[in-house]
């Protein structure tokens, strides 16, 4: 799930035309050592958290459904994760870092969630909502000023994104479909038990021909004792 995340965040910047402009997408760690190495305007996207949202957790199955509506495997309920994303931008002068940042800030606040199309893998057959948040909020993770501080490297203008993404539960394959109702085929050949004669039937004792109504014919059953039939003098 989160190299399905990664990929949908590259594939959402790409849109706005970075690479054809020479600027990369990354995923790197915005260390000391990632600022000396690099020689060409930087677009970084590091992982630097994530956490399960128990209050989304449910139990249960997902069924997972082809371009004909039918279902082809069950799912497990997913579990939900909370992606922390610190987002930098890394050029020669600020100026430039500003209008780039400014650029990814812009295509990171025009959805709400990562769009349908972009997504793969088990996140596309699942079908569900991937929200993006970009507000900071206090969900336990570690500060922004922390993971510098972690990284080592010098405090620099960045955005705080969150994605919340479910994570696939066990799959089970489906059946094939039913096409066609239920088929019963009869024969008159009788099975009988080993040493008994061909053709011979299984009786009971004291059974009688049942009649034309068969064995669902009405039959009156026998009232309580001190109880009459409605209609009749009592004895």
């Amino acid at each position: 799930m989160i190299h399905e995340v990664d990929e949908a965040l590259r594939l959402l910047l790409t849109e706005t035309g970075l690479p054809e402009r020479g600027v990369e997408i990354v995923f790197d760690a915005p260390t000391r050592d990632f600022a000396a190495r690099r020689n060409a305007p930087t677009v970084s996207a590091f992982l630097y958290a994530l956490r399960e949202d128990a209050d989304r957790r449910q139990s249960g199955t997902v069924a997972e459904h082809d371009a004909d509506g039918m279902a082809v495997a069950h799912h497990g309920a997913p579990r939900w994760f909370e992606l922390a994303y610190l987002v930098t931008v890394w050029t020669n002068r600020a100026q430039d870092e500003h209008r780039l940042l400014a650029e990814v800030l812009q295509c990171l606040t025009a959805v709400d969630a990562l769009p349908a199309r972009l997504l793969t893998g088990g996140l596309a057959r699942l079908g569900l909502t991937v929200p993006l948040d970009i507000a900071g909020r206090d969900t336990g993770l570690p500060s922004v000023s922390d993971v510098w501080s972690a990284l080592g490297g010098e405090l620099r203008p960045s955005i705080d994104l969150r994605v919340l993404a479910p994570l696939p539960g066990a799959r089970t394959p489906a059946g094939p479909p039913v096409t066609e109702g239920l088929v019963a085929r009869v024969s008159d050949t009788v099975h009988t038990a080993p040493g008994d004669a061909p053709g011979r039937r299984l009786r009971y004792d004291g059974a009688a021909d049942p009649g034309p109504d068969g064995f669902a014919a009405p039959r009156e059953l026998p009232l309580p004792p001190g109880r009459r039939r409605r209609g009749t003098a009592p004895r």
